[in-house]
């Protein structure tokens, strides 16, 4: 096991940062589809959140991937699922008339939270051994 010490964090930070990748570049190349969900959810200033989004998506997820500020990013995008969870998901979840949409927005919400769980472990032990946080910045491994 001690042997995975140094591959198990920057596997946990592949796995986490894709779906804020994957996200963001989603939002990016469907500007258009975006907003208007956005509107549908009620989201205030879609046009504008869209861009937030963008933002905190693929930025935060590329930092966390290749481990740059990766406590402080981690505990970001921790709030940022948070956040959304209960903004969007939940909101939708609660309001929504039809039983598929309510479920699939619970599901979604409750993803939200356990994706914030999960960077909170990496907000509390760092990026491992192999990040730009420990190799260009210097910064303990744990």
């Amino acid at each position: 096991m001690k042997n995975l010490q140094a591959y198990l964090p920057v596997l946990g930070r592949l796995l986490l940062s894709g779906l804020f990748i994957w996200a963001g570049y989603g939002k990016l190349t469907n500007l258009a589809g975006t907003v208007q969900y956005f509107a549908h959810a009620n989201v205030p200033v879609p046009g504008l959140a869209v861009w937030v989004a963008i933002l905190v998506e693929l930025v935060g997820g590329i930092a966390l991937f290749v481990g740059f500020k990766t406590r402080w990013v981690a505990g970001a995008l921790a709030i940022w699922c948070v956040i959304t969870g209960f903004a969007v998901h939940l909101d939708t979840a609660l309001t929504s008339t039809e039983a598929m949409v309510a479920y699939d927005n619970m599901i979604h919400f409750y993803k939200n939270l356990a994706i914030a769980g999960g960077l909170l472990f990496v907000v509390t032990y760092g990026a491992g051994a192999l990040s730009l946080d420990r190799t260009v910045l210097g910064e303990s491994a744990t």
